[in-house]
C-alpha cells in the first residue's frame, strides 16, 4: 500500500478500533519506480520510531532499509485493517507488513521529509535519493548482498569518543606511595585541568593500570567526550557569544541593505532580498549584521558559499564573529569530519551553518534566515539526481519556514533580476560602491587579432599585459593572471583576424570534432570540413582554441626570466595543483605570504581573494566561454571579467585590469569593460526572448546515452515520442519540444549522447507534467535515460 507525502491523514473515527502506528517509509532504492512511500504498520511498544529514522522493514522476497517520513494514526480505511479476522496473531493486518526494527535516530524532521517530496516531484527524481540529502554523511546503514543472503551493513562513519581523565572530588584526601612515582606525575599533571588518555600515554609511558588504580582509589575520573575530527586538539562545541569587537562603519548602501533583510526576516513570510553589489562592496558584512539578529533571536543561519569560494579567509571571517556557533561543510573534508559538523548542527549548538550547496540540507535549529553568496554561479547546480538548482530549493524553503532568502552577487544571475523586477516579494538593493570608497580598476581590452595581424607579440602574453606585469613585479606588488578553461568544446579561430566559423542556421559557433575533421552545429546539425586557411582573410593560422594551465605556467616563467630585473612567485592553481587535501589553503598561504608573486589559475581564483597587494588582473583568453554553443555562454563571459576584475584594487593600492580577447567587439566585453550592465542586458534579453530561453521559459534537458548509437537514437525517438503524447494528453499550451539531437559533447567514456530540449511557460510544472512517461518508462539494459529540469547549461 503506497500514499504520497501530501498532508496528514484525516484522524481515525472514534470508537474505532486501533491497536497500532501507521509508518509511511521510502525504501532506500534509488529507482524511479519507488517514488511514493510505502505504509507499514508499527508494532505496539516499538520504542524509537519517529519521522527521520532509518528502519529496516520486508520488502518483496527481502528486507531493505527505509525513511520514516510519517507515523500517524491509521485513516478510516486502514483503521478497518485492524477490525475482526484480517489481523494476524501479532495483531497487525494480513494485507499490511509491520516495521521490524529502528536502527537509527532520527536524521531530519517533517519539514525535511516535506522538502524531499518538493524535490522529487520538482526534479523527477527518485525519492530515495531526495532523501538522501538529509542524512549525515556516511553515517547511515545499508542492505548489503552475501553469500547467504541481504544483511545490514553498520554506517562507515560513527562518533569519535576519546577518553579523558580529571581529579575526583576524592583527589585531595588520597596520598600514593612515595614510590608510586608514575601516580604521584599523573596527579601533578591533572591538577591543571582535564587531560586525554592519550596525552598522559604519550608522556608516562603505558598508563592503563596506574589510571585504574587511581580510580579505584576516588582520586580521578576516567570518562568520554566527544572528539571532532579536523578540530584543534580539544575543541568541543559551545555556545559563545556574538563577538563584540569593532565592527566596520556600514556605508549608506550597506546600511539599506541590512535594513531590507531585517524586515524580510521579521516578516516571517518568505521574502527574497537580492543585494546587488560591486566586487568590494562590503556584502559579507550584510550578512555577518543580518545574521548577528537572527542568532540573537533564537534562530539558524545558512550561507551558501561556492565550493572554489570557501577559503579559509572566509571563514575566518563567519568564526571571527560567531566563533564556535559556526560549522563548516564542504567536499574538501573527510566524511568524518563532515559527519562531526553535520551532528554538531544537528545538536543545537552550531547556529550559523557555512559551507557549498549540500549545506542547504543540514538539520539546523529554528531556520531564520538562508544566504547564497555569489548566486549566480553554475555550481550551485547539482549534477546529478536530484538536479536541484539551490536558489530555487532555498526559496521553497524559506517560503515553508517562515524564514527569509538573501540572494548576494556582484553579477547576479540573469533569473534573479527578472524576479526582482517581477516579483513583489523580491526587492533589489544596490551597492554600487566600494566599502573603502576607492574606485572600480579601469579594465583594458586588448585586441589580440589586431596585435596578430599587426606584427606585435605571437606570444599568448600581449604586448600590453607583458609591460604592466613588469611594472607590477618592479614595484614588488603581486598580479593575478586567470585563463578561462570553462567548457569541454572547442571552436576554430583565425588568429589573424578573429574570425570563428559560426553555422548559418544558427546564431552559434561551429564546434570542431577532430574525428573527420568537422565543424559542426549541435543545434540543428549542419556540419561542415575545416577549412585549411581562414575563410575571411586567407590566413593559414587557423587553430583549435585553448591553452593548459601548466603550458600558461612554463611560458610565464619564461616572460619573467626575460625580464631579467625582476624575480616572482609563480603559484598555480587549477585542478591539478588543488586535488590534495589542504592544497587549496596552503596555495593561497604561499601566495599571501609571499613578498611578490603572481597567481596563475582556472575560474577558481575570480573571486573570494582579498590580497591587498594585487594591482594586476589579466584575463589570458576572455574568448573561450563567449564561444561555446550555450545561451548563457555570453552572461558568463560578462559575469567572469566582472568577478575578476574585483581581485585588483581592493586596498590603497589602484589596480588595473588586462582582458585579452580576440572579440574585442563583442558586446560581453565591451559592456564588462565598462561596468554597464544595463548595456548587456538589452542585448542579451532581446535574444533570449525572440530564441525562448530562460528568464521567459523554464527549460528541461532529456539526456539519452549508451554504447551504441543506433540504439540511443531510437530510444530517443522513443522517449521524444512519449513526452509530445503526454503534453497533448496533459492539454498544456504554450509547450515547445525540440526533437532528439547529439549533445555538443556526443560521445563521452565510450557513450554516445542525444538530448531532447523542453521549454515550458514559466509558471509550468514540467515535473507534474512529464513525470507519467519516466515513472512508467520501462528501463532499457543497453541505454540510459535521465531528465535535467531548470538545466544551467544546454551543452
Amino acid at each position: 500500500m503506497r500514499q504520497a507525502l501530501t498532508g496528514p491523514a484525516p484522524p481515525a473515527q472514534s470508537g474505532t478500533l486501533v491497536r497500532m502506528n501507521i509508518a509511511r517509509i521510502v525504501l532506500d532504492i534509488p529507482t524511479q519506480a519507488l517514488d511514493e512511500a510505502y505504509t507499514y504498520a508499527v508494532p505496539e511498544g516499538m520504542d524509537g520510531i519517529a519521522v527521520g529514522c532509518a528502519v529496516v522493514v520486508p520488502f518483496g522476497g527481502r528486507r531493505a532499509v527505509g525513511f520514516v517520513v510519517d507515523v500517524r494514526e491509521p485513516d478510516e480505511r486502514e483503521a478497518d485493517l485492524f477490525a475482526g479476522d484480517q489481523l494476524t496473531l501479532t495483531g497487525i493486518p494480513a494485507k499490511m507488513k509491520p516495521v521490524e526494527r529502528v536502527v537509527s535516530r532520527s536524521f531530519f524532521d517533517a519539514d525535511g521529509a516535506a522538502c524531499a517530496e518538493f524535490l522529487s516531484q520538482r526534479y523527477l527524481a527518485p525519492l530515495s535519493s531526495c532523501v538522501r540529502l538529509f542524512t549525515p554523511p556516511g553515517g547511515v546503514p545499508r542492505m548489503v548482498r552475501g553469500r547467504d543472503g541481504w544483511r545490514l551493513e553498520e554506517p562507515a562513519t560513527k562518533e569519535v569518543d576519546v577518553r579523558w581523565v580529571r581529579l575526583a572530588p576524592g583527589a585531595a584526601a588520597f596520598k600514593p606511595r612515595k614510590s608510586a612515582v608514575k601516580q604521584i606525575a599523573i596527579l601533578q599533571a591533572l591538577a591543571a585541568g582535564e587531560l586525554r588518555v592519550s596525552d598522559l600515554t604519550a608522556e608516562y609511558g603505558a598508563v592503563s593500570s596506574t589510571l585504574n588504580s587511581l580510580a579505584k582509589h576516588g582520586a580521578i575520573e576516567i570518562f568520554e567526550r566527544r572528539s571532532l575530527r579536523g578540530a584543534p586538539t580539544g575543541a568541543e562545541y559551545a555556545a559563545t557569544a556574538i563577538s563584540q569587537a569593532a565592527k566596520p562603519q556600514l556605508t549608506d548602501g550597506q546600511q539599506r541593505a541590512v535594513e531590507a533583510i531585517d524586515a524580510a526576516y521579521h516578516a516571517h513570510a518568505g521574502g527574497c532580498v537580492v543585494v546587488d553589489g560591486v566586487t568590494g562592496s562590503g556584502k559579507t558584512e550584510v550578512y555577518l549584521r543580518a545574521i548577528e539578529t537572527c542568532v540573537r533571536e533564537g534562530k539558524s543561519a545558512i550561507v551558501l558559499v561556492p565550493e572554489i569560494s570557501l577559503t579559509p579567509q572566509t571563514v575566518a571571517r563567519f568564526r571571527g564573529r560567531f566563533g564556535d556557533m559556526v560549522a563548516v561543510l564542504h567536499s574538501r573534508m573527510s566524511a568524518g569530519e563532515r559527519f562531526d559538523q553535520w551532528d554538531v548542527i544537528r545538536s543545537g549548538a552550531a547556529r550559523v551553518v557555512v559551507g557549498a550547496r549540500s549545506a542547504l540540507f543540514a538539520p539546523v535549529h529554528d531556520l531564520g534566515l538562508v544566504v547564497i553568496d555569489e548566486e549566480h554561479e553554475s555550481s550551485y547546480k547539482q549534477d546529478q539526481a536530484p538536479r536541484y538548482v539551490s536558489r530555487d530549493v532555498a526559496a521553497w524553503m524559506v517560503a515553508r519556514r517562515g524564514a527569509a532568502l538573501v540572494l548576494g552577487s556582484a553579477t547576479p544571475s540573469i533569473e534573479t533580476l527578472y524576479r526582482a523586477r517581477h516579483d513583489p516579494s523580491c526587492q533589489l538593493v544596490r551597492l554600487p560602491e566600494r566599502a573603502n570608497g576607492k574606485p572600480m580598476p579601469q579594465i583594458t581590452v586588448v585586441d589580440m587579432a589586431r596585435e596578430f595581424s599587426g606584427g606585435g607579440s605571437r606570444r599568448m602574453f600581449s604586448r600590453t599585459l607583458s609591460a604592466a606585469l613588469h611594472e607590477t613585479l618592479k614595484a614588488r606588488h603581486k598580479a593575478v593572471l586567470m585563463l578561462n578553461q570553462r567548457g569541454f568544446a572547442s571552436f576554430v579561430l583565425c588568429r589573424a583576424c578573429g574570425y570563428v566559423p559560426t553555422c548559418p542556421n544558427c546564431s552559434t559557433s561551429l564546434t570542431y570534432h577532430e574525428r573527420g575533421n568537422w565543424l559542426v552545429c549541435h543545434h540543428c546539425g549542419y556540419k561542415v570540413h575545416t577549412p585549411p586557411t581562414c575563410p575571411e582573410c586567407g590566413s593559414p593560422y587557423l587553430k583549435k582554441f585553448g591553452a593548459g594551465t601548466q603550458r600558461v605556467e612554463a611560458e610565464l616563467v619564461r616572460l619573467i626570466d626575460e625580464f631579467g630585473d625582476v624575480t616572482a612567485d609563480v603559484v598555480r592553481m587549477d585542478a591539478d595543483t588543488t586535488s590534495r587535501k589542504g592544497a587549496h589553503e596552503a596555495l593561497l598561504e604561499k601566495f599571501g605570504s609571499s613578498e611578490c608573486a603572481v597567481l596563475l589559475g582556472t575560474q577558481m581564483i575570480a573571486k573570494g581573494l582579498d590580497f591587498d597587494e594585487v594591482t594586476l588582473v589579466g584575463v589570458i583568453n576572455a574568448d573561450t566561454q563567449l564561444r561555446l554553443p550555450d545561451f548563457r555562454s555570453g552572461e558568463r563571459t560578462f559575469d567572469l571579467i566582472e568577478q575578476v576584475a574585483g581581485r585588483a584594487g581592493r586596498a590603497d593600492l589602484p589596480g588595473r585590469v588586462i582582458v585579452q580577447t580576440y572579440s574585442a567587439d563583442s558586446v560581453p566585453i565591451r559592456a564588462a569593460a565598462r561596468y554597464d550592465r544595463e548595456r548587456f542586458l538589452a542585448d542579451e534579453l532581446g535574444k533570449r526572448k525572440a530564441l525562448g530561453y530562460p528568464p521567459y521559459v523554464r527549460l528541461a534537458d532529456v539526456l539519452v546515452w549508451g554504447k551504441r548509437e543506433d540504439q540511443v537514437q531510437e530510444e530517443a525517438r522513443t522517449v521524444y515520442a512519449a513526452l509530445r503524447a503526454q503534453v497533448t494528453e496533459a492539454g498544456v499550451t504554450g509547450w515547445l519540444m525540440l526533437p532528439p539531437v547529439p549533445c555538443v559533447l556526443s560521445r563521452l567514456r565510450g557513450a554516445f549522447r542525444y538530448h531532447i530540449t523542453v521549454k515550458a511557460p514559466l509558471d509550468a510544472d514540467i515535473g507534474a507534467v512529464l513525470a507519467p512517461v519516466f515513472r512508467s518508462r520501462k528501463a532499457n539494459r543497453y541505454v540510459n535515460v535521465a531528465v535535467d529540469v531548470d538545466p544551467t547549461s544546454m551543452l
